[in-house]
């Protein structure tokens, strides 16, 4: 009875992630960058997940478990690009050498240029942005899909 209990928080967890993360975009206006979609689709994959409550044996929650790590490690990466730790996918990230550019290149390149930039933080909460917090959850939605193992 208590693994089932883990189970529906882990998959709360990612519920809840999901639609905070869409609440954002679509109530709150806040349009999300590539990597931002990125860090989503583990969440649906950590759903799956469900078939834990009903299925016996780890593969469910193993499958819960990997969706979340990755969705944090992807955070993680964010966290990276928006801080310049390190350079971010140049589709939607500034930099990059612009130098043997010619004025048309360089102006098709920017108006070819996403929107929304994933090297930028648009929101932030005691310090940590949106794709932090993301990591931090999900890091502890893995854990307990893992503890979920342990319990009976």
């Amino acid at each position: 009875m208590m693994r089932r209990r883990v189970q529906i928080l882990a998959l709360a967890g990612s519920l809840g992630l999901l639609l905070g993360a869409l609440a954002f975009q679509y109530i709150g206006g806040m349009v999300p960058c590539a990597l931002c979609i990125w860090q989503r689709w583990p969440h649906v994959i950590a759903l799956l997940g469900a078939g834990a409550l009903a299925l016996p044996g780890p593969v469910f929650a193993l499958i819960g478990a990997a969706g979340a790590a990755t969705s944090g490690v992807i955070g993680v990466y964010h966290t990276g690009v928006e801080r310049a730790w390190w350079e971010g996918p140049s589709s939607c990230s500034a930099g990059g050498n612009l130098s043997g550019l010619s004025a048309e290149e360089l102006l098709a390149q920017i108006l070819a240029a996403p929107v929304v930039r994933c090297d930028e933080v648009p929101w932030e909460m005691l310090g940590l942005s949106m794709a932090s917090w993301n990591a931090v959850v999900s890091f502890g939605i893995a854990g307990l899909w893992m503890a979920s193992l342990r319990l009976r």
